[in-house]
């Protein structure tokens, strides 16, 4: 009975793994599709709203950078989530902005678009299964592999 019982442990645990790196791979790549989906969404909320105007740069990283840019109506506006697509921006810069006039919050850097997005997005979603795809098959192979006792 505890022969049956370890022989068949160890197949479940192998089992498990293979289901887990095929579930973390997949989500990581369904991550990666909604936030280009997301992007793609506030492009158009722009767009279908645009106001434009000249903002200053606060502060520049590389993954979010402040601005701050007045409005027709006379507000000063500095999105708590920083610019969309802020790549090469230096800090104390002057860019133009495209906001949603309905949502001043939402301001992207003027000739960007989603489209940015996808490049990093697909290299994630490549690098993920560059790992996921041999993990996979060496987990596969070690659950094949009869078991000692």
């Amino acid at each position: 009975m505890a022969t049956e019982d370890s022989g068949v442990g160890p197949s479940r645990a192998w089992r498990r793994a293979r289901i887990s790196v095929l579930v973390v791979a997949t989500a990581i790549s369904v991550l990666a599709f909604l936030l280009v989906v997301a992007a793609w969404q506030n492009d158009r909320t722009i767009t279908s709203d645009e106001g434009t105007a000249t903002a200053e740069v606060l502060s520049a990283g590389r993954l979010r950078s402040a601005v701050s840019f007045v409005t027709p109506d006379g507000i000063t506006h500095n999105p708590q989530l920083g610019v969309l697509y802020p790549t090469n921006l230096i800090a104390g810069q002057r860019i133009d902005v495209e906001y949603a006039k309905s949502d001043p919050d939402l301001v992207r850097v003027s000739g960007r678009n989603a489209t940015v997005a996808i490049i990093p997005a697909a290299s994630v979603v490549v690098v993920t299964w560059i790992v996921a795809g041999p993990a996979w098959f060496l987990i596969r192979r070690r659950e094949r592999q009869p078991q000692t006792v």
